[in-house]
């Protein structure tokens, strides 16, 4: 059923997600109404409660046209399915792709096939392309990373450094490329940090607290030094981050700790540093760069023939 978004002036209807769109976006552990809610306020944006003044001018209303998204340079690609839903939520019904996300694509690989009305597609092009470039942005970095430390026992995830908003579909972009997710909320678990031990009077003090407060809730410590770890070890974390330490220091956390609880280094790494980190036995490097400083994946749409 179409729906009609009401902002500035003029109402934007758009139509409903294909059924098939929707289990899509579900079995991936995106939720579709959060989808449709995310396109029609950027569309409305788009329109700014008016109307696309250069298409109307230029294409007759029923001009149908044939039109293919295509990468322009190496990289893996993540968000096809929330492409297809702008191209839906406009209208087009006849949208076919030629990959899936998570596929590592060759220059001009087709992504996807749509064909409609060209008003329709102009439309969504831009939206459906700020979110598609994003996302295999975010997919490629990763897999860079991924890639980096390759033969290791290491997994690269991500952090709370995501664009408001867009944590969701940023976390699962992440995961697209080959990593990992650390939590997706402050609910899901404690990350006792720098300011929290400060404020608490100390890293055991904050510790304590936590556990007191949330007996069965995962705690996560992280720690500047190795005076900070050997102070905590006592008390079992779940997960203990290792912030801003050095190689050396990192490999002297793992013999610390002897595989009683996992490790983090987090903070100060860089690509080319990805492997000697990995090396050390730490079992995740916190890569905050994958959703705040990724480059968008070029990706174009072309319009092929008028049908």
């Amino acid at each position: 059923m179409d729906f009609e978004y009401r902002g500035g002036a003029q109402a934007v209807k758009l139509s409903a997600l294909s059924k098939r769109t929707e289990e899509a976006l579900s079995a991936v552990g995106l939720d579709p109404k959060e989808i449709v809610q995310l396109v029609t306020r950027a569309i409305a944006e788009d329109l700014d409660g008016g109307e696309d003044v250069t298409s109307i001018s230029t294409i007759a209303p029923n001009h149908r046209s044939s039109a293919e998204f295509r990468n322009r340079i190496d990289g893996v690609v993540a968000g096809i399915d929330v492409a297809t839903a702008v191209l839906e939520l406009v209208g087009l019904q006849r949208i076919d792709s030629f990959a899936k996300d998570g596929d590592f694509l060759k220059p001009e690989t087709v992504i996807l096939r749509v064909d409609g009305n060209t008003r329709e597609i102009l439309l969504s092009e831009r939206t459906a392309l700020n979110f598609l470039c994003h996302l295999s942005g975010i997919a490629t970095d990763t897999h860079e990373w991924v890639e980096a430390v390759s033969g290791c026992t290491t997994l690269i995830r991500d952090t709370r450094k995501t664009t408001p908003g867009l944590r969701k579909l940023e976390k699962y972009a992440v995961r697209m490329g080959g990593g990992v997710n650390h939590r997706m909320s402050l609910r899901e678990s404690a990350l006792i940090k720098d300011n929290h031990i400060a404020a608490a009077g100390g890293v055991s003090e904050a510790f304590e607290k936590v556990r007191s407060a949330f007996p069965k809730l995962e705690i996560e410590v992280e720690v500047d030094t190795l005076e900070q770890l050997n102070e905590i070890l006592p008390f079992s974390p779940d997960l203990v981050l290792l912030d801003n330490m050095s190689v050396a220091d990192c490999r002297k956390a793992v013999e610390i700790v002897g595989g009683r609880f996992p490790l983090e280094a987090s903070g100060g790494l860089s690509l080319d540093k990805a492997r000697a980190y990995a090396e050390t036995g730490v079992n995740y490097l916190a890569v905050g760069a994958l959703t705040h400083s990724a480059k968008v994946l070029d990706i174009g749409l072309d319009l092929k023939a008028e049908i």
